[in-house]
């Protein structure tokens, strides 16, 4: 059962007018065999039914384990290649009329070990996107960012933060030309690798589990409602947007009595690189973005913006601040219980 805060049909009425017939589309998501790829390409083929869906991504196992796993359709296409190669992009852009990109390095503690790695994939990787695009006339492209992008203060975060700004600054590169870029900003997905729950899940057996620092709060979503708004977004992005959903926030202690109960709890003091709470949207960018019911939206400050575009949206006040720790919505216990029962996927990596 979802719980109170989802957002709902709301959505659709408050992203605009672009209502899009997904079925005219060829769609590419880069990093496609990964868990927000798989859910995705689950949705898109039941709900929306393009014309073709391209799963680009660099591991020929995950894509043959991703067919033989229940993704043989006739519509989908396996494309191996790497962010990193603009030829192999540019190669798998042609007819394409959408591009979500998904692909990353988004373990904060591998990013922090390999920082060169991180650059050549999270910002060479989104060059190359944007410039593919460009030279193949895709007409919509998002790029899934992360909370930690904002006021980063790990090499996870600054790289996000960089391809953001690469997104957002890339409409201007268009021109009159068909090419749209926007963004979709987000928190931590439940259950997938590398997130807390599943490490909860593994650590119950022991009888203990160990807790960074007991204060930490976060903003959680599901997969699935991750997926929709990366729709709604594709529908109704003017380009230049960075789309920030409105999310509940858990408390880490909270989510250990939820998840195991009774278990010892072991404090093990905060990680290189993570935050205490976590930030969707600064009080200097809440002074060029505007709130709807279920999300905000960051306009861009630059000279190509159109200022009636979102002009339904309320201002903000000023030194407005949306963090987990201050966040007014919070998992219930019930709610927060459910989480334990949410299937992990064990393939994807998502940052902690």
């Amino acid at each position: 059962m979802e719980p109170d805060w989802v957002w709902r049909e709301t959505v659709n009425k408050e992203m605009g007018s672009f209502q899009t017939d997904w079925s005219e589309w060829n769609v590419l998501v880069t990093g496609g065999t990964g868990s927000f790829g798989k859910k995705f390409t689950e949705i898109a083929l039941r709900e929306c039914k393009p014309k073709k869906l391209i799963i680009f991504s660099r591991d020929e196992l995950k894509q043959h384990e991703m067919r033989v796993g229940g993704f043989d359709d006739e519509r989908i296409r396996y494309f191996i290649g790497d962010v990193r190669d603009y030829d192999r992009l540019r190669r798998a852009m042609n007819g394409v009329d959408i591009v979500i990109h998904a692909a990353a390095l988004k373990q904060v503690p591998a990013c922090e070990y390999n920082p060169m790695e991180a650059v050549a994939t999270n910002i060479n990787g989104a060059r190359n996107v944007i410039e593919a695009a460009l030279d193949t006339g895709v007409r919509r492209v998002v790029a899934l960012s992360t909370d930690k992008a904002v006021n980063p203060v790990n090499l996870y975060g600054a790289t996000k933060l960089v391809a953001e700004k690469l997104f957002v600054q890339a409409n201007s590169y268009s021109g009159a030309g068909p090419t749209r870029f926007s963004c979709v900003r987000y928190g931590n997905v439940v259950g997938s690798r590398g997130s807390v729950v599943p490490l909860f899940c593994a650590q119950r057996k022991t009888g203990t589990i160990t807790v960074t620092e007991p204060n930490m709060t976060r903003f959680w979503l599901t997969l699935d409602q991750g997926v929709r708004f990366v729709m709604r977004a594709v529908e109704s992005m003017h380009g230049g947007e960075v789309f920030v959903p409105k999310l509940p926030s858990m408390n880490i202690m909270d989510l250990a009595a939820a998840v195991a109960p009774g278990c010892r709890v072991k404090e093990i003091g905060i990680r290189p690189g993570e935050k205490l709470h976590e930030v969707l949207l600064s009080d200097d960018e809440s002074r060029h973005a505007v709130e709807l019911d279920n999300m905000f939206v960051i306009r861009p400050a630059h000279p190509w913006w159109a200022n009636q575009n979102w002009s339904a949206g309320r201002a903000l006040p000023q030194g407005f601040r949306y963090t987990s720790g201050d966040n007014p919505v919070w998992l219930s216990a019930n709610e927060l219980k459910a989480l334990a029962e949410e299937p992990l996927d064990v393939e994807a990596a998502v940052e902690v």
